[in-house]
C-alpha cells in the first residue's frame, strides 16, 4: 500500500500541481540568520511587513501548534506569448491570468480535504503567497528545486516559471531531501539585471532595486536613479527568468485560469499610454496586476517614457 505521503503526492499531481516535496516542520535556523541580515542591510525597501512576524517565517509551529510536516507545491504558470506589439509596456507571465492567489489556494482546499479524508483526524493549514511563511526555503529543503543565484527556486526539468505553495500538517510524513545547486559558473541573471537587484556573487537580491518591486510593492514615486534602466516592463519583470538557461526546458501552462484576457496581448504603446480605468477594470478584472491598482499602472507606464 501507499504512504500517506505518496498518497498525497498523488492526488495533487492529479490536480495539477507540478512537483511536491515534504520537510520536516522545524525551526529554519540557518535561515533566520540570513533574514536578519537582509533586513538589516535595508533589501525589503518599503515593503516593512517583511520585518513583521520574524518567528512566525522561520517556526512554522507558531502558524500550525504541534506541526511535523510542511508540504512545498510548484504549479506551473508559463507562457511564452508576448504582446503583439514590439514597443507596448511588458508585464510578468504570472499575472497574465487570474490571480493565482484565487487558482491554487481551492487546489490546496481540496488537496487539505483529501488528506483530511486519508490520514484521518490531523489540523493543517493553507499557504499560498499570503502569510508570513518562507516558501522557497522550505521548498528547497524538500528538493522541489534549488535556490538559484537570482534567488528564485528552479527545477532542472522545467526552470523557474512556477508558482509555490505550502500546507503545514500536524502528522509525520516521509520526507524528501534536498537538491544539488546547478547554477556553477553561469552568471547571466546577475549581468542581466539592469538595475543591478543581483548581488555579484549571486544568491542575494537587494529587492528595493528589483524592478518587480518597483512596479508593485513600491507605493511612492519609483526613483530617478531607474530612469531608463526599467527595460519597459510596467508590472513585474522576467529578466532575470528569461536569460535562466534551465528556462529552455520550461513548458506552458495548462490552466485555463491563467490565460490572459483576449485583448491584454493585443494591446499596443499607445493603447497603453492612453490606458482608461474602464479598460484596467475590464482588462485586469480578476488579476493580480489589480494589486497596483489602476493609479499605480499609470505611474508605471509614465515613468517608462522617461528615458534619461
Amino acid at each position: 500500500m501507499m504512504s500517506y505521503a505518496e498518497q498525497i503526492k498523488k492526488q495533487a499531481y492529479q490536480q495539477g500541481f507540478w512537483f511536491v516535496g515534504i520537510a520536516k516542520a522545524q525551526r529554519l535556523e540557518e535561515e533566520a540568520q540570513r533574514l536578519e541580515t537582509w533586513l538589516n542591510q535595508g533589501y525589503h525597501g518599503k515593503m516593512d511587513y517583511m520585518a513583521n512576524h520574524f518567528d512566525k517565517r522561520l517556526d512554522p509551529t507558531l502558524l500550525v501548534p504541534s506541526a511535523k510536516s510542511v508540504i512545498t507545491l510548484a504549479y506551473n504558470y508559463h507562457n511564452p506569448e508576448i504582446p503583439t506589439d514590439d514597443d507596448a509596456p511588458k508585464i510578468a507571465q504570472y499575472a497574465y491570468g487570474k490571480d493565482y492567489h484565487q487558482v491554487i489556494r481551492k487546489k490546496l482546499k481540496d488537496l487539505l480535504a483529501f488528506i483530511q479524508e486519508t490520514t484521518g483526524a490531523v489540523e493543517g493549514r493553507c499557504f499560498v503567497d499570503s502569510a508570513p511563511v518562507m516558501e522557497r526555503q522550505w521548498a528547497a529543503k524538500s528538493g522541489v528545486g534549488w535556490t538559484g543565484k537570482n534567488t528564485l527556486l528552479i527545477h532542472p526539468k522545467v526552470g523557474s516559471y512556477f508558482f509555490l505553495a505550502v500546507i503545514i500538517l500536524d502528522i509525520a510524513l516521509e520526507t524528501d531531501h534536498p537538491m544539488k545547486d546547478y547554477c556553477g559558473t553561469c552568471t547571466r541573471c546577475i549581468d542581466a539585471c539592469p538595475t543591478k537587484a543581483i548581488s555579484p556573487e549571486g544568491y542575494l537580491l537587494d529587492a528595493s532595486k528589483c524592478i518587480s518591486y518597483l512596479t508593485i510593492e513600491l507605493k511612492e514615486a519609483i526613483p530617478d536613479e531607474f530612469k531608463g534602466n526599467m527595460e519597459n516592463w510596467m508590472f513585474g519583470c522576467d529578466i532575470c527568468q528569461e536569460v535562466c538557461p534551465w528556462n529552455r526546458f520550461a513548458q506552458r501552462h495548462k490552466e485555463p485560469d491563467f490565460e490572459p484576457h483576449p485583448e491584454l496581448l493585443e494591446m499596443n504603446k499607445s493603447d497603453w499610454e492612453n490606458l482608461t480605468e474602464e479598460v484596467f477594470q475590464k482588462i485586469f478584472k480578476q488579476s493580480a496586476v489589480k494589486r497596483t491598482k489602476f493609479s499605480g499602472l499609470k505611474r508605471n507606464i509614465e515613468f517608462l517614457k522617461i528615458k534619461t
